[in-house]
């Protein structure tokens, strides 16, 4: 990974049978703002939402398009 330093916006929606983040690049304004993340801070969030994602599809997902949106099916 290139260790770069984003700004990074989230929009996270719970519900009791699944989870939807969705991450930006970019200010949206119903998104909070999370800070400026580099990739290993970037990475401990990700796994902080799934811990099995596959983090470098996803980082490299997210450093591409400049967002990123996780479905998280709630286990129960």
């Amino acid at each position: 990974m290139y260790n770069d330093v984003m700004k990074i916006w989230i929009l996270d929606t719970k519900t009791p049978t699944h989870r939807i983040v969705r991450l930006n690049a970019l200010e949206h304004s119903n998104h909070k703002y999370i800070g400026d993340l580099d990739d290993d801070a970037l990475g401990e969030l990700l796994i902080s939402i799934q811990s099995d994602i596959d983090l470098e599809k996803n980082m490299k997902l997210f450093k591409y398009y400049g967002y990123l949106h996780l479905f998280v099916v709630s286990k129960d």
